[in-house]
């Protein structure tokens, strides 16, 4: 029997990386200056908007006092912790934002199905959030010149000349701020954020001494019993389902942390304590405007309106289009302009996404989309829900099947004995149970039949994916094994810059 040592079997050589899969942003990138503060003023900028003004003032309107929405937003917004910890732990480690983070589960071809679900819903909403914003600037101008009235009663495509203008001023706005990139972005909102605390707090303080403290804080009509749990609950789900897109591509911002520690720091101070902070002061603004007017006003703009000095108006208005601008650029851009460029690599880098986003949140006339129940509720609902399936396969993949053992590098070849090949590049077991949750998910969130379960459906859809991609996925260590430890900044620097 021969003594001689076996021959090592020869290394793989360094794959190539395809143009199809790769451009300079969609690669880990070279610097990492997202710390504690960015990561906290992004969440700022996500939560002060006028969407989650409305949605924690209606829980007031429904009959939920002040506690019981505190204890149901604390109780949601802890999961939503969580999950994007998670996630944020993987685009830190791996340096790569949500399209190509999905190769990893769903192959390198196959990662095109959840990019372009989530381009889709991005793109709607990111029109509807611009024409909200723009109301509160119309509003702004008739306060200023009542003479634009008649601009007002006319339309085109559904909106007026006066909105036209307003629209297209606050589109091309948030246009400029984003050719300039991710840096700028982050720049921008690290100041954007809490300038929307100081109007919050501000119009809190009028309420409180305009009513001499004497606020409502039990709803009218409150709920008591085994309706209030009901509606805790589902307060808690809606809140998760909220911050459901979200989830699915926080790694697009965590991927520039230098470190963990600033991403769970950041996400600490940004979730659990900024938005029921956030939540409570829109309570007490709800509350104290029922006191003083009667009447349960969930719109902030609406309230600002009936202040009686112009310059509050003025300055209320233009902070809370800044609000909004700043959850737009947070949740509903820099996704599409990354899933985007995932589409063609070689053509479309983050600005020409971004710019094809921009436009399409023009040509789908977002105003008809938000004024039509059926398109809110069907389309943009049911699509929404499909994003808990996601998240569901692709959180199971990376953190139970393959132990945050990922290689990088294989993320973007289409060499067929890469890692994330696949069949043809697609996964088909992601598919197998992908497919199923989503069904689900869209059933609970649309049929009328299961209305009193909508509010869970990002949640069920996502637990349903989880369990089945678990139960048919391949476990038998046939995976690179590679640490996602040295697979961090400097590595992924080296072997794919």
């Amino acid at each position: 029997m021969s003594t001689e040592p076996a021959e090592a079997a020869p290394a793989r050589p360094e794959p190539e990386l395809s143009p199809r899969l790769y451009n300079p942003d969609l690669a880990p990138p070279k610097q990492r200056r997202w710390g504690t503060y960015s990561i906290f003023a992004l969440w700022m900028n996500d939560v002060h908007s006028i969407g989650n003004y409305t949605f924690a003032a209606g829980l007031f309107a429904v009959g939920l006092g002040a506690v019981p929405s505190f204890f149901a937003l604390l109780i949601g917004i802890l999961v939503v912790f969580w999950g994007m910890n998670l996630v944020g732990r993987m685009g830190q480690r791996t340096g790569v934002s949500f399209p190509v983070m999905a190769r990893i589960s769903f192959g390198v071809h196959g990662a095109q199905i959840p990019a372009l679900i989530r381009a889709i819903i991005a793109i709607a909403w990111y029109g509807i959030q611009t024409y909200l914003a723009s109301l509160a600037v119309v509003v702004l101008a008739l306060r200023i010149e009542p003479s634009l009235q008649p601009y007002t009663a006319d339309s085109f495509l559904g909106l007026s000349t006066l909105g036209w203008i307003c629209f297209l001023a606050l589109w091309a706005l948030q246009l400029v701020i984003l050719s300039f990139g991710m840096e700028i972005i982050r720049r921008f909102q690290d100041w954007a954020g809490p300038i929307v605390w100081v109007v919050m707090l501000a119009l809190a303080g009028w309420l409180l001494v305009i009513t001499g403290g004497d606020i409502a804080w039990t709803p009218p009509g409150a709920l008591s019993g085994g309706a209030m749990w009901w509606e805790m609950l589902g307060a808690a789900g809606l809140t998760i389902s909220t911050y459901g897109a979200l989830m699915l591509n926080f790694c697009d911002f965590s991927r520039f942390a230098p470190d963990n520690r600033a991403v769970v720091r950041g996400n600490f101070w940004g979730l659990p304590v900024n938005f029921t902070a956030f939540a409570m002061v829109s309570i007490v603004v709800t509350a104290g405007s029922y006191s003083l007017f009667g009447e349960v006003i969930t719109d902030p703009a609406e309230i600002i309106a009936k202040v009686p000095n112009t310059f509050v108006l003025v300055v209320g208005a233009v902070l809370f289009a800044l609000a909004t601008i700043g959850v737009n650029i947070v949740a509903n851009f820099v996704s599409p302009a990354l899933d985007l460029a995932n589409l063609a690599p070689k053509f479309i880098d983050f600005r020409r996404g971004g710019l094809i986003s921009a436009v399409l949140a023009v040509v789908v006339l977002p105003w008809n989309l938000y004024n039509s129940p059926a398109t809110v509720n069907y389309f943009l609902g049911g699509l929404g829900a499909v994003l808990g399936p996601l998240f569901g396969v692709i959180i199971v993949d990376y953190w139970l099947v393959r132990r945050g053992r990922i290689n990088v590098p294989d993320l973007y070849t289409e060499d067929p004995a890469g890692e994330y090949a696949y069949s043809r590049g697609v996964n088909p077991r992601a598919l197998a149970a992908f497919a199923p949750a989503a069904l689900v998910g869209i059933a609970l969130a649309v049929v009328p039949a299961f209305a009193a379960l909508s509010s869970f459906s990002w949640f069920l859809g996502a637990v349903l994916a989880a369990g089945l991609y678990y139960a048919i996925s391949d476990r038998r260590g046939e995976f690179h094994d590679v640490p996602g430890e040295h697979l961090s900044q400097d590595t992924t620097a080296e072997g794919i810059h």
